[in-house]
């Protein structure tokens, strides 16, 4: 039987409402539309709470972040590439410029690695002397980024303690180096000088003072309900995370893993000194925190045996050809004039080949491959920075978490955008 127009036009719709009915989505998608779209938003690179030049936009679902994509690179300098263009010695200076809370240490690590690349091995008093800048380095640093930890989590009044204590870690860097902030004490084979005058008495002195202000510290911290419930399994970093990330220093120990390299494979003599390496279990905020704290112990430890053992002798590497002689020869012997005059304008004379050292910094592990074709500047250099590394984990570890959770992880992961940007 034949269906008329206006029969044939309501069956057609009706087969139309049938199809839309059946793609259409489910109440509980048509309500998740309703409620409102993501949205984007931009945290850094001038923020406060970013500890530096680090941009993170966020995607948000109401307040909690279903994607975090940190954007690097604002410090960028070229570091690496510089290098090829100058003398060892020469880039010692921008070492400074990398991690530029711990600048003693970076010199440490860079110029040991030339030194392997060389074949040198420092007498005894260069070790210990570079152990103090190292020690002082990661004492400085530590209480830096507990400082600011603190203020990210609302709590001030530590923040004003550990800066009254690093001001006196820079006065000692004042009167060892000459300079507070970028020091460029470190030379490839030994230090522009000793230990001067009175320098030991006045790091005992502050040694004795910093000791009860980290207990002071821990007393603000440790059981203080509103620091706790901000870090408490707030961006917990998993033992295989922190593995598969290549996470090092403290935010790897945080996690459980019992790595350090001053004990797995030890440099400047580090094993004849007792210390212990603190591990945290759960890996979240509050473990990284922990872990800080108690490596200010610890290096307050290892430089108190330093100042016990400290022994006596040459600090630099016996070497007239590739290391300069002292004022007074060069001032009165021929030689060590020619010498002298060579170094300063070809540099050392270091051998072809490949290297690559680490150092346990304050932030993980410092890195340095050295790729040489022989003559005084390396072909290649290249930086392993451990902020890199620890940044790299963002994108997982902020997933999920809430806006108020930002300032509070990054503060705990304790990162320097100069060494990472490089």
């Amino acid at each position: 039987m034949a269906l008329t127009k206006h029969e044939f036009e309501s069956a057609d719709s009706f087969g139309r409402t049938q199809q839309h009915l059946a793609s259409a989505a489910s109440p509980e998608g048509v309500l998740s539309d309703m409620l409102g779209e993501k949205m984007i938003l931009n945290m850094g690179p001038s923020h406060p709470a970013t500890h530096g030049v680090l941009r993170i936009v966020l995607e948000l679902d109401g307040e909690t972040i279903t994607k975090a994509t940190p954007d690097i690179g604002y410090l960028h300098r070229g570091s690496e590439k510089i290098a090829e263009a100058m003398q060892y010695n020469q880039y010692v200076p921008y070492t400074d410029r990398l991690d530029y809370l711990a600048p003693l240490a970076n010199n440490a690590a860079y110029a040991l690695a030339v030194e392997k690349l060389m074949g040198w091995e420092l007498p005894a008093r260069g070790k210990a002397i570079r152990v103090i800048c190292c020690e002082m380095a990661r004492i400085s640093s530590h209480l830096l980024g507990l400082g600011c930890f603190a203020m990210d989590t609302g709590a001030m009044t530590v923040f004003l303690y550990t800066m009254a204590e690093r001001e006196k870690v820079y006065n000692l860097c004042e009167l060892l180096t000459g300079a507070r902030l970028t020091t460029s004490y470190t030379r490839v084979g030994g230090q522009i000088r000793d230990l001067p005058d009175g320098f030991i008495p006045q790091l005992k002195k502050f040694l004795d003072e910093v000791a009860p202000v980290v207990d002071e510290i821990s007393a603000l911290l440790t059981t203080n309900r509103i620091f706790v419930d901000r870090t408490k399994d707030v961006g917990v970093i998993t033992r295989q995370m922190a593995i598969d990330y290549g996470m090092t220093g403290p935010n790897l120990r945080g996690s459980g893993i019992d790595h350090d390299l001053r004990k797995r494979q030890p440099y400047l003599d580090y094993e004849r000194y007792d210390f212990d390496i603190p591990i945290g279990s759960v890996g979240d905020s509050y473990d990284r925190y922990y872990i800080r704290l108690e490596e200010i112990r610890q290096s307050i430890k290892i430089l108190r045996q330093v100042i016990e053992k400290l022994p006596s002798g040459p600090v630099n590497v016996a070497d007239p050809k590739n290391f300069p002689s002292s004022k007074r020869e060069v001032l009165t012997k021929m030689e060590e004039l020619i010498n002298h005059f060579i170094l300063y304008t070809e540099g050392v004379d270091a051998p072809p080949g490949e290297v690559y050292f680490a150092a346990e910094n304050p932030k993980g592990e410092l890195g340095f491959y050295i790729n040489s074709l022989g003559g005084g500047s390396p072909h290649r250099l290249k930086v392993r920075s451990p902020s890199f590394c620890n940044l790299s984990v963002l994108p997982e570890v902020l997933k999920n978490h809430l806006i108020g959770d930002v300032p509070a992880i990054l503060g705990s992961l304790d990162f320097v955008m100069g060494e990472c940007d490089r």
